[in-house]
Parts: C-alpha cells; structure tokens; sequence
C-alpha cells in the first residue's frame, strides 16, 4: 500500500501542471461562471487525494491539504480554489469507497481494519450531522453516507457474531 500512495502522489504532479494550465484559462473573478466546467473532476481528485491520505495515516484529509495536494488555493478570495461543496463531495465518495474496503479487507483475512474504518465512517458522518444540508446533490450524497455506515456496521457485527473481531482487538479480558 505504501509503494501504490507513493506512485498515486506521483501522479498528481502532472495534475498540479494541468491546474496551473486551466487557471490561466479564464478571469479570476468568474470562477463560479465556469465551475461546472470541472466540479466533478475536482471532486474526483478530493476524493483521490482523501483515499491516499487515509491509506497512508488512517486520517481525514483536511480541505487545505487537498488543495495543496492539487495546486490550487483553499481560500475563494486568492483565484481559482477548492469550493467547501467539491471537497465535501469528494470525502462523501471516500465513505462509500471505505465501505467497499471494509467487505473486500475480510475477505482478504484482514478482521481489524473494518473496525478502524467503522470509527472513521462514523467520526465522519457525526461531523456531517453538524452541517444543515438543503435539498441538493450534496445532502443526496449525505443520504449515502447513511448506507455506507449500515453496511460498514453490518460488517463488524458478522465480525463480532463470529468471534472474528476478538482476534483483531485482543478479545475480552486478554483472551485470543
């Protein structure tokens, strides 16, 4: 996994030189006029740069980092930027992929990260219980999030129903 990251961050140097190349593409001040153009690229390279980062550390990439990451500003007022909604569009597709990543570890004989990734997913979905979606694409892809926390919890209790996750924890009491 490591050596894939590395390659992965590797790759988004060519995005950062395509960035530079699509800002001087259009005026600074009419970013929204243009922003359908590649939202959904955006989002997919959130969604990238999230899946690296928590492959590497197990953490929630943050919106700064992601735009570091794709060589672009976090901040609306200093040009082209990372709108708030593509990045939180991006972390929502990182919950459904980990949801993916849960079935496919125990599968694989890996019993602990699908607990990991349970308290990631449901980290995730109480900071966006925070937020006061509207009836937009955003708060569909929320609705989501609430799948992917089912099936992720559907995982561990499997898990649990077949002892499976003592192994991964230590088991009650020290026992293995």
């Amino acid at each position: 996994v490591p050596k894939k990251c590395q390659k992965a961050r590797e790759h988004f140097g060519t995005v950062r030189t395509q960035m530079e190349s699509l800002k001087t593409k259009f005026p600074a001040d009419q970013y929204y006029r243009f922003h359908e153009h590649w939202r959904f690229v955006l989002q997919r390279l959130v969604f990238l740069a999230a899946f690296v980062v928590y492959l590497e550390s197990e953490t929630l990439v943050t919106r700064e980092a992601v735009a570091e990451i794709l060589g672009i500003e976090a901040d609306r007022e200093r040009g082209f930027h990372l709108d708030i909604e593509d990045y939180l569009s991006g972390v929502l597709t990182l919950a459904s992929e980990l949801a993916r990543l849960a079935v496919n570890s125990v599968t694989a004989g890996d019993y602990s990260r699908p607990l990991r990734i349970s308290t990631f997913i449901n980290e995730l979905d109480s900071g966006f219980r925070l937020l006061n979606l509207k009836n937009d694409s955003l708060r569909k892809r929320y609705d989501g999030l609430k799948y992917d926390v089912k099936k992720i919890e559907e995982v561990v209790y499997d898990l649990s129903i077949r002892g499976l996750n003592k192994e991964a924890t230590g088991g009650v009491g020290g026992e293995k």
